[in-house]
């Protein structure tokens, strides 16, 4: 089922949805205070493409990434689960981009269940993704990005070209992507 939403000031429909064959889109406040990112240049909000868990999964594994749940689940409402209910289409793409960039293996450790801090670009709100902290995924992001500096955390920070934010916590990489990456 694919619909268009109502976004912008003027009211405009917007038909992302059809442009990505995506299955819906959403504004701000839908899905559990998912936003849209940013205004386009004409004044007009961008549209939000969300994904269900199951076509999140089938295009990482199109793309050949792995992912893993420490509690063998996909419950969203459960943080020892992985999820990717409501994840942004452009995070989804993004983690592709990434793959195909650095060459690297990918494996997703965390997605858009509950149990990470909250936030406008949140994972709740389907902006981020955790990845398993590979040598080889460390080696790239560290030598292709730009360092601009640690997060309130402490976590060191990388930024791509394309604006996404690469953070590197205890155990994994948390990385925020307000883009594709260039797909």
């Amino acid at each position: 089922m694919k619909r268009s939403v109502l976004l912008g000031t003027a009211g405009a429909v917007l038909a992302a949805a059809t442009a990505f064959g995506a299955p819906w889109t959403a504004t701000a406040g839908q899905s559990a205070g998912a936003s849209a990112p940013a205004a386009a240049a004409d004044g007009q909000r961008a549209a939000v493409t969300k994904l269900s868990h199951a076509d999140a999964t089938a295009r990482l594994k199109s793309a050949g990434i792995a992912w893993t749940s420490s509690g063998g689940c996909s419950d969203r409402n459960t943080p020892t689960c992985t999820s990717f209910e409501q994840v942004n289409l452009a995070t989804i793409q993004g983690a592709a981009t990434l793959k195909s960039a650095s060459g690297c293996a990918l494996t997703v450790t965390g997605g858009t269940e509950t149990g990470h801090a909250s936030g406008t670009y949140s994972h709740w709100n389907g902006y981020k993704l955790d990845f398993s902290p590979t040598g080889c995924l460390s080696g790239y992001i560290t030598g292709t990005f730009t360092y601009i500096g640690e997060r309130g955390d402490g976590a060191a920070q990388y930024e791509a070209a394309s604006g996404n934010v690469y953070a590197r916590e205890s155990n994994h990489w948390d990385v925020t992507y307000y883009n594709c990456g260039g797909c």
